[in-house]
């Protein structure tokens, strides 16, 4: 009943990362039909960024802690990208910049989406199997 537990927890964390990543991409999607100005949209945007690092790295741990290593690896390459970004300061949105990388921005974080939806795929496929499994047992 554990491992169903830690799927079921995993699969939150995904939907918190989720749902801050479509945010980042509404605040961009506001700014480039000129809903927002640029300084709204980029303190929205950077108000949310440490969170997503922070919750990308919990899960991680979270993953290598519970001993589910494919996991854990599968997180790697999204968390690597967050703190290469984050150590060369290149993190937050730079209100000057907005226009300009826009296009940038917005591919960035589609391509974080379709990451997280794959994990999140992955963390359903896994919390049904463990389920199946258990009733198996039983």
């Amino acid at each position: 009943m554990g491992d169903l537990y830690v799927w079921l927890i995993s699969f939150f964390f995904l939907i918190a990362l989720i749902v801050i990543i479509v945010f980042q991409l509404m605040c961009l999607a506001d700014l480039e039909f000129d809903y927002i100005n640029p300084y709204d949209s980029s303190s929205r945007i950077n108000k949310v960024i440490l969170p997503e690092y922070i919750t990308e790295g919990v899960l991680g741990l979270f993953y290598l802690l519970t001993g589910h290593w494919c996991m854990s690896l599968l997180c790697g390459p999204y968390l690597y990208y967050n703190v290469r970004l984050y150590t060369g300061k290149q993190h937050l949105v730079d209100v000057t910049e907005i226009f300009n990388m826009l296009h940038w921005e917005k591919k960035q974080r589609l391509f974080k989406l379709f990451y997280l939806i794959f994990l999140l795929f992955l963390t359903i496929f896994w919390m049904i199997f463990t389920a199946l499994e258990e009733h198996d047992l039983e």
